[in-house]
């Protein structure tokens, strides 16, 4: 142990005059009969010497004194620490970037502990963080004593952008060449920037001390393109191990959920792997927010646009073979796989299903109700994009040899009227040659592609001159004829590529500039809005140095649309979200990374693991010394009355205070074996699920009545109990209010389960019986839906025996309904699934349904994990669905609790009006 003020401890030699004054207390009343007359008689004036105090009291004085000197001494046990600590100015360097985020806790106690080292020595401390900051401090940073660096440090944060070493290196050349007695840099242990000239300017200032904070451990998370191998959305980066790995990525919603909780598995060696999530594409659209489960960073988070997203696009097939290279949708389904959800078929089959975009090559989109119904599709809001060819040129050929008019291209399905025939540039028999592209307009969709210089086009339909033919033009050749034309029809669009979609016409459909034009094409079909060259994305979003999203700083810049997919995060453009509602772009932390490589060392490299900091011990023993002086004053006052230690009336003090101190422990030992044998939902009002024997569907039991019970509890007077497992036929069921029964493929009775199923409804109890969802495989018997194959069945089967009255879809005149909350629908995890409940008009039961049978899923959508987050996402509503299913949950618990309470309500009015009319 070590004093911090050891001339303090010198008020110890006073300690023997302390005694000498407290040795000394006022003495006792004597007890004395009062007989007036003989008393004042007899009574002498004498001398009387004060009491002595007792040693024990005497002791406890002294003891309260000497902690008191020993507290404003101030001792502390001292930590461990990495190198020597010697008395001199101290140089501070920290990586305050954004993977430093993933040990901040660790990095701060280990800087907590070199001020604890300087604060010992009475040394100054010089912080230098390597961090840009959005405002750069007007004074170069100074010598601070230990107090001043410890709230500065307490105030620090990570950053959301890497570490600039350069920064810091010229500010480490204009420090003051005053020797230090000690350097140490926390390091994040990640090669940045010019690392070199760094380490250089900080070895000139003294020996270097550097600790990193297992560096195995540092990892981001890179976006990848929808295009990527595999369909992944992002690629984790890591530093090489020796040791294989796991490590867990989570998808979260906008409204917090959780979609998905994907493992990666990370072989040994290994810089990089990819993360990829199979879900279905209505629930992977809605995915926000990747990040790495149980490491809070911006580096380990990925924010996800509308770029991202999949799209419904119909490829037309006209049925046959597609020959590999020469097909017509060779080049289309290969340049559209990766970036929408594609779909071949023929016409009906495809508009049948919801599609965005549908794409009809050369010769697909032939006949008059074929045309008439796709018209008719896109006036509701889709986008048609046609290809020319051989077989529209040669329509155009075979029609009337009159002028086309513009309700002729209508007509056709043709953003502009064509003329006959197609153009040759090129070839043995034409004087010209293969035209290139022109530049994109500021108006065009596809402005700011870059255009390659080796795509030509041989061969192209023309356009018929108009007055108004350049408003529907989106691309042109370099000599000003039509490449793609476009025209509204309705709310949707009809957009025309004036070449063929395989490589006969043109080179476009072999290069990535035909990827890319697709893309925008189908992101122009769902509103997104492409930003032109010179317009501003202003920050929406963005996210701290842990990842957590929020508004963005004040001092956050607009980024030009163009340049955002090469720009770096930094103090000005933190990452986040950028741009109005219908167009936002990503900016990720973590965005245009390759790898990770471990930084060289600057000094001598440390861990932190003997960075442990001083336990104080100076508040421990003033606050001994105040609970002694109370104890002081206690034993003061009981002696002056005279009840300390008196013998005859400290024996029945003891019997009583033995008394009842036995009296409790065995009224809590009779109590804890009453409570033994007494089931906790008779204590406490419990909801209750039938175990399925399947670890998950319990588990999402289990959590989904708890979450229904913490909703009834905040919404109503109610006092709801944690769920219970329970096993018809072998638990007692009497306690139990309602019983959820979530049915799986699997499922089976047995006699003794059915019959206490049917004493439990027949004295009041209900059953909430759940599908879980829909049955695909059952398509002639809809009476009832569930999630898995085979559950139809297994319903059937679990309710042959059970006495169940008939049965009504539920609607919103039932008393269910309206018990609480007024409902219209009721939904679960699910929506617009049916309900089934008793027929109304069954006195036998108080008019009470014993049976609710549905297929909403509801113990998914009420789910709660131990952090409090909804795990289970709802569709297709999201939040607000939740909260219905939630409110149906509530007025089903009111429903089993309070019976046909609500519906005698209806009458109250009835029976005041006659109380009023009575004479």
């Amino acid at each position: 142990m070590i004093f911090q003020f050891p001339l303090l401890l010198s008020a110890l030699l006073c300690l023997p005059l302390v005694w000498w004054l407290l040795r000394v207390t006022p003495p006792r009343a004597r007890q004395q009969v009062f007989p007036p007359v003989t008393v004042l008689s007899r009574l002498h004036p004498k001398e009387t010497e004060a009491a002595r105090s007792p040693p024990w009291l005497l002791l406890l004085r002294l003891l309260v004194a000497g902690l008191l000197i020993v507290g404003f001494a101030r001792p502390f046990i001292p930590g461990s620490h990495n190198g020597a600590v010697a008395s001199g100015s101290v140089l501070l360097v920290m990586d305050d970037g954004m993977w430093s985020a993933q040990d901040w806790t660790e990095r701060l106690n280990a800087a907590q502990s070199i001020v604890d080292d300087a604060e010992r020595t009475k040394s100054s401390l010089l912080v230098l963080t390597t961090a840009p900051q959005a405002e750069a401090p007007s004074t170069a940073p100074e010598l601070q004593p230990a107090a001043v660096v410890r709230q500065m440090l307490n105030g620090l944060r990570p950053s959301p952008w890497p570490v600039d070493r350069a920064r810091a290196a010229r500010q480490l050349e204009h420090l003051p060449q005053t020797p230090f007695a000690r350097v140490v840099y926390l390091a994040d242990g990640i090669a940045q920037g010019d690392g070199n000239s760094f380490a250089k300017a900080l070895r000139a200032h003294g020996t270097v001390q550097e600790i990193r904070f297992a560096p195995q451990n540092s990892m981001a998370l890179a976006p990848s393109t929808p295009a990527a191998e595999g369909g992944a959305l992002a690629r984790l980066l890591l530093l090489p191990s020796p040791q294989p790995r796991l490590v867990h990525v989570a998808a979260h919603t906008t409204d917090g959920g959780t979609l998905a909780v994907v493992p990666v598995p990370v072989a040994p060696s290994a810089t990089q792997a990819d993360v990829q999530i199979n879900l279905p594409i209505a629930v992977r659209n809605r995915i926000d927010t990747l990040n790495v489960q149980g490491v809070a960073s911006a580096a380990t988070t990925v924010l996800l646009d509308e770029n991202t997203r999949l799209r419904p696009v119909g490829l037309l097939s006209s049925g046959g073979a597609d020959t590999p290279l020469i097909g017509s949708i060779f080049y289309l389904r290969r340049a559209l796989a990766p970036l929408s959800d594609l779909h071949e078929g023929t016409l009906d089959a495809l508009l049948a299903r919801p599609l965005s975009v549908l794409i009809a090559p050369d010769g697909t989109l032939a006949g008059a109700q074929s045309q008439k119904t796709v018209q008719d599709w896109i006036k509701n809001g889709g986008m048609l994009i046609r290809f020319a060819g051989p077989a529209l040129a040669g329509s155009q050929r075979d029609a009337d040899t009159s002028a086309p008019t513009p309700q002729d291209a209508t007509r056709d399905l043709l953003p502009v009227p064509l003329l006959d025939g197609a153009r040759q540039l090129g070839g043995s028999m034409t004087w010209g040659t293969p035209q290139h592209l022109a530049p994109f307009e500021q108006t065009s969709p596809f402005r700011g592609l870059s255009i390659p210089a080796d795509v030509t086009v041989s061969r192209q339909v023309l356009a018929s001159p108009s007055a108004d033919l350049g408003a529907h033009v989106w691309a042109r050749l370099a000599d000003g004829t039509p490449l793609v034309t476009h025209m509204e029809l309705g709310r949707g669009e009809v957009v025309l590529f004036h070449v063929s979609s395989t490589a006969d016409w043109s080179n476009l459909p072999l290069s990535g500039l035909f990827v890319a034009m697709l893309q925008r094409l189908t992101e122009h079909a769902n509103g997104l809005s492409t930003p032109a060259d010179t317009t501003l994305l202003a920050p929406a979003i963005t996210l701290d140095g842990e990842g957590m999203a929020g508004p963005p700083p004040p001092t956050a810049r607009a980024i030009q649309g163009t340049a955002l997919a090469g720009t770096v995060v930094s103090p000005i453009h933190p990452p986040g979200l950028y741009g109005p509602p219908d167009g936002r772009r990503a900016l990720n932390a973590a965005a245009g990374m390759q790898g990770l490589q471990a930084a060289q060392p600057v000094g001598t490299l440390t861990d932190a693991s003997g960075q442990r900091p001083d336990l104080p011990l100076g508040r421990y023993c003033l606050l001994g010394s105040v609970l002694l002086a109370l104890l002081d004053g206690i034993l003061v006052g009981l002696m002056r009355t005279g009840r300390l230690f008196a013998r005859r009336k400290a024996a029945p003090l003891l019997a009583l205070l033995g008394a009842l101190y036995t009296i409790p422990s065995t009224a809590q030992t009779q109590d804890a074996t009453a409570q033994a044998h007494v089931p906790a939902a008779a204590l406490e009002t419990r909801l209750g699920y039938i175990v399925s024997g399947h670890e998950d569907v319990d588990e999402a039991s289990r959590a989904g009545l708890q979450g229904l019970s913490d909703f009834v509890n905040a919404r109503t007077s109610a006092v709801m109990g944690h769920p219970d497992g329970v096993h018809p036929g072998t638990d007692d069921l009497t306690y139990y209010p309602l019983l959820y029964w979530p049915i799986t493929a699997d499922a089976t009775t047995t006699p003794a389960m059915t019959a206490a199923l049917n004493t439990f409804m027949a004295h009041g109890g209900i059953l909430l019986i759940d599908t879980q969802g829909q049955d695909g495989t059952n398509s002639t018997d809809t009476t009832f839906a569930a999630d898995a194959p085979g559950t139809t069945a297994a319903l059937r089967r679990v309710t042959a025996g059970l006495v169940i009255p008939p049965l009504v879809v539920m609607t919103d005149h039932h008393l269910l309904a309206h018990t609480f909350y007024l409902l219209h629908d009721f939904p679960g995890r699910y929506a617009g699934q049916p309900i089934w409940v008793a027929k109304e008009g069954d006195a036998e039961n108080d008019d009470v349904s014993p049976v609710i049978i549905g297929s909403a899923d509801w113990a998914h959508a009420w789910a709660v994990d131990s952090a409090g987050n909804t795990p289970f996402a709802v569709i297709p509503g999201g939040s607000d669905q939740r909260l219905q299913a939630y409110r149906f949950g509530l007025n089903t618990v009111i429903y089993a609790l309070t019976g046909s309470y609500k519906a005698d309500q209806v009458h109250v009015p009835m029976l005041l009006k006659r109380l009023e009319d009575k004479p």
